[in-house]
C-alpha cells in the first residue's frame, strides 16, 4: 500500500443495498483500505464522533440523508470539515455537477462496478493527498497532465466525460502510445498504432490497467477529423474490465490445468 493511501486508510460507506455494499467493500479492501459500512445515514453521522473516517462514500439514493444532503451536515462541524464526501450514484451527465454543487468532493458511477469504483476512490485519495487538480475544476482552456500512478486511466476518462470536456487525451505508457478525442464529454475518435475506434479505447484501457508508470496529457480544443467511436466511455470501460476478467479467468484455468 502506498504512503498516500496509508494516510487515507478508512472509508465510511453508506448504502442501503447490503449486497452491493459488500462487493464495493471487498474491492476497496483489495486496494488496501479499511471499510466501515452503514445502511443508515443518521447512524453513520453518529459514528463520526468516535470513529472518524478519511473519506465518506455515500449513495445518492438513500431514503433519509443522501449524498447530496450529507456534506452540509458533515462539514458543519469544524472537526469534520476535512473529510471528503464522495457521491455514489447512477445518474446521467448532470450527476457530477449536482454532486459538486451540493458540496461533494467527487462523483462515482455505480455502473462501473466494484473494481473500477475502488480504483477511482484510490486515485481520488491519492490525488487529494498529492495536491492534484481535478479536471472538473479546470477552465475550458486549461491543459491537464499527470502520471498514471497517481490517477488511473478509467478515472481520467470518467472525469473528462462527466465534465463534458472537448479535446485530445494523449496516453503514453509502454507499449501504449495512443490518443483519445473528446467532444462535449463524448469520446469521438481513438487510435493506437493500427487500432482505431471503440477497439482502440478498450485496448488502451486494458493495457494501462494497474500500470505504475506512464503519463497522460489532455489538450483542450483539439478535434478529430472523423468519428470512429460509437459507444460511451462507461460502456467501453465496462467492456475493457470484462475482457480483463475473462483473460484472468482463462489464465487461472491454464494454471490449474497444468498442475
Amino acid at each position: 500500500m502506498s504512503t498516500a493511501t496509508s494516510t487515507l486508510a478508512k472509508i465510511l460507506l453508506i448504502d442501503a443495498n447490503v449486497f452491493f455494499a459488500r462487493r464495493i467493500s471487498d474491492a476497496l479492501r483489495h486496494e488496501g483500505f479499511e471499510v466501515v459500512h452503514s445502511t443508515q445515514s443518521g447512524f453513520a453521522l453518529t459514528m463520526l464522533e468516535y470513529d472518524t473516517p478519511s473519506a465518506i462514500l455515500c449513495s445518492t439514493s438513500m431514503r433519509e440523508i443522501n449524498a447530496h444532503e450529507l456534506p452540509q451536515l458533515v462539514h458543519a462541524d469544524p472537526k469534520n470539515a476535512h473529510i471528503p464526501v464522495i457521491a455514489l450514484g447512477e445518474g446521467g451527465d448532470q450527476s457530477l455537477m449536482e454532486a459538486f454543487r451540493s458540496g461533494c468532493a467527487d462523483y462515482v458511477d455505480k455502473r462501473l462496478g466494484p473494481d473500477l469504483i475502488a480504483a477511482q476512490i484510490k486515485s481520488f485519495l491519492r490525488s487529494n493527498t498529492d495536491g492534484f487538480q481535478p479536471v472538473q475544476m479546470l477552465g475550458a482552456d486549461s491543459a491537464l497532465s499527470g502520471s498514471l500512478s497517481h490517477m488511473d486511466l478509467p478515472g481520467v476518462l470518467q472525469m473528462l466525460s462527466h465534465s463534458r470536456q472537448s479535446g485530445a487525451l494523449y496516453v503514453n505508457a509502454d507499449p501504449i502510445d495512443g490518443i483519445i478525442f473528446f467532444d462535449g464529454g463524448s469520446i469521438t475518435h481513438a487510435e493506437n498504432g493500427d487500432i482505431v475506434g471503440d477497439e482502440a479505447v478498450v485496448h488502451i484501457v486494458k493495457s494501462c490497467n494497474g500500470m505504475e508508470t506512464g503519463s497522460y496529457k489532455f489538450l483542450p480544443g483539439e478535434n478529430a477529423v472523423t468519428r470512429t467511436v460509437m459507444k460511451s466511455a462507461t460502456e467501453l470501460m465496462l467492456v475493457a474490465l470484462r475482457e480483463l476478467d475473462e483473460a484472468e479467468a482463462a489464465q487461472s484455468e491454464e494454471v490449474e490445468g497444468g498442475l
